[in-house]
């Protein structure tokens, strides 16, 4: 009996110390969130610095701090785990992203964005994959399957613009924002749809019929992805407006509006299809219609919440990414071969800059020969931009590379800790070097405007700081600053499809899905708010 109670407490010793263990590290790691919050603030008019990099510095700062404590047996607070990152980091996020777009410039550009973000990242993979193949094989890295190859590719073709995206001003630069912006939600998302097509199949005997159902399993997931996310978004927008829960407590507006966002996403996964697709015009339908259903008090609540969210979860993924880099266990695999690792690293490098350039430049061409103003064209210094902002790899590209070559965050096998450094190797190098370069390369290449003023747009969702969808960005009766004729023939839908596509969609919005969904024009009546009281002065 003594035996036994002497046992249990033991056993609710170590459960307690773990628990502590745990405490102490989430401490630290909320501390160094501020830490990276303030250190950001306080270099925000740096030329060079900007907050992405300040983080994965300061992550692994600390990793080397951690290591040297622990005297080389650890280098980290958490263990990187890819369902953290796609559960609960990357839809915050991919949801804001799709909530604060600009939906005039990113649907004008529509076709665009599609040719970078989907063709354009299939032709990067392929490039990549193929330069893998016949690098690696000359190697000592393993072997490694048809399979590995293309998930290597799928891996490296995720993009991350982030460090670009802080740079560019979209009032100055809107059409290469919303190209550089919209090409980085579609490029997220076909990387993941690709990777996971890839992870299906058995593609080491790769015939017609296997190559067939690859392409449609690829075509369904983006299809019914991005209609799950729209029918999400019409579904909280109806809700909104038929319950109207701003009569009692905006709470469960916002509540509401926050639980059905989370609720595509993880509808998705459910249904194995794409949550970053999903989640995204989820966004995009939920600002055009839901957000215009609210209160006014919920309508600022919500804008808050949904940048804050998006903003603590980007400063967590880079400092997470920087700690996790040095992983002593991951390294001293390589430790007898650095040379091996650093070729790989350097091949890698070379592959997405060549698989970058392989189609930025044609898919401008093709773009620009369908553009007859010259405002609409895309210029070779933009073009350059464009294929800079994808230079960067990151948290996507960790994730994906741990869901292949790891088990729960731990390998244990040579080759797939040499992929796994490799990618720490690309992902550190891309934001730190082609991430610091970036802020001076825009300047010498773009034209330096004065900054515009934003102007406060009282019914349109909008970023902390900058109008994204300003008075003349989310206007519904004209385009681009010029009324919308009407189309009478084939030849107008042929020659400005953009045009008379838009023309039609305002047609069917108005007459269909505002009466039934809301959106602009309806705004609640709520006693004691700013609409009652400006109603009841216009009546005085």
């Amino acid at each position: 009996m003594d035996s036994y109670v002497s046992s249990v407490v033991s056993r609710l010793q170590m459960l307690y110390t773990s628990d502590h263990s745990s405490v102490v590290s989430m401490n630290l790691f909320v501390a160094l969130l501020c830490a990276c919050i303030v250190i950001g603030h306080l270099l925000e008019e740096n030329r060079w610095m900007n907050e992405s990099i300040t983080a994965l510095i300061i992550g692994v700062c600390t990793g080397v701090v951690i290591l040297l404590i622990s005297g080389g047996r650890s280098s980290r607070l958490l263990v990187f785990s890819e369902d953290l990152f796609f559960i609960y980091l990357l839809p915050p996020i991919i949801f804001n992203a799709g909530f604060q777009v600009k939906k005039k410039q990113f649907f004008r550009n529509f076709i665009t964005i599609m040719l970078y973000g989907a063709v354009g990242t299939l032709i990067c993979c392929c490039v990549i994959s193929v330069g893998a193949t016949l690098a690696f094989k000359k190697m000592d890295i393993g072997s490694l399957d048809v399979g590995d190859y293309l998930a290597i590719g799928a891996i490296f073709a995720a993009t991350d613009s982030v460090c670009t995206l802080q740079v560019l001003n979209q009032d100055e630069t809107p059409l290469l924002y919303s190209l550089v912006f919209g090409e980085g939600v579609v490029n997220d998302a076909t990387s993941v749809v690709l990777f996971n097509a890839i992870q299906s199949f058995d593609l080491s005997h790769i015939s017609p019929r296997i190559a067939g159902q690859f392409v449609g399993s690829f075509l369904y997931l983006f299809f019914t992805s991005t209609v799950l996310g729209v029918f999400t978004g019409l579904l909280s927008a109806f809700i909104i407006k038929k319950l109207y829960f701003g009569r009692h407590s905006t709470d469960r507006e916002v509540a509401l509006m926050m639980l059905m966002a989370y609720l595509s996403y993880m509808l998705a996964e459910l249904f194995y299809l794409s949550g970053i697709l999903t989640v995204f015009f989820c966004g995009i339908v939920m600002s055009h219609y839901a957000w215009h259903n609210v209160t006014e008090s919920s309508r600022v609540t919500t804008k808050h919440a949904f940048a804050t969210l998006s903003f603590v979860a980007e400063i967590f993924i880079f400092l997470y990414v920087g700690m996790d880099a040095l992983d002593i266990e991951k390294w001293s695999f390589v430790s007898d071969s650095p040379g091996t690792s650093i070729a790989v690293s350097s091949v890698l490098l070379a592959l997405v800059l060549i698989g970058r350039a392989a189609f930025v430049f044609p898919l401008s061409f093709v773009s620009n020969l369908s553009k007859k103003s010259a405002n609409e064209k895309i210029g070779f210094k933009q073009q350059i931009i464009i294929w800079w902002a994808g230079l960067m790899r990151g948290a996507v590209s960790m994730a994906l590379a741990y869901n292949k070559f790891t088990s729960l965050g731990h390998t244990n096998v040579r080759d797939n800790a040499v992929m796994i450094t490799s990618t720490i190797t690309v992902v550190l190098f891309s934001t730190v070097v082609f991430g610091l370069l970036t802020k001076p390369l825009i300047i010498l290449l773009l034209p330096h405007a004065k900054q515009p003023k934003g102007i406060s747009d009282p019914i349109s969702p909008k970023s902390v700081t900058v109008p994204l969808l300003g008075e003349g960005q989310d206007s519904l009766d004209d385009f681009a600053g010029h009324p919308i004729l009407r189309p009478n023939s084939l030849r107008a839908l042929l020659t400005t499809p953009t045009h008379t596509v838009h023309y039609y969609w305002r047609k069917f919005d108005n007459a269909f899905m505002r009466p039934m969904f809301g959106g602009r024009g309806f705004v609640p009546f709520v006693p004691g708010s700013p609409t009652e009281r400006s109603v009841h002065n216009q009546l005085q």
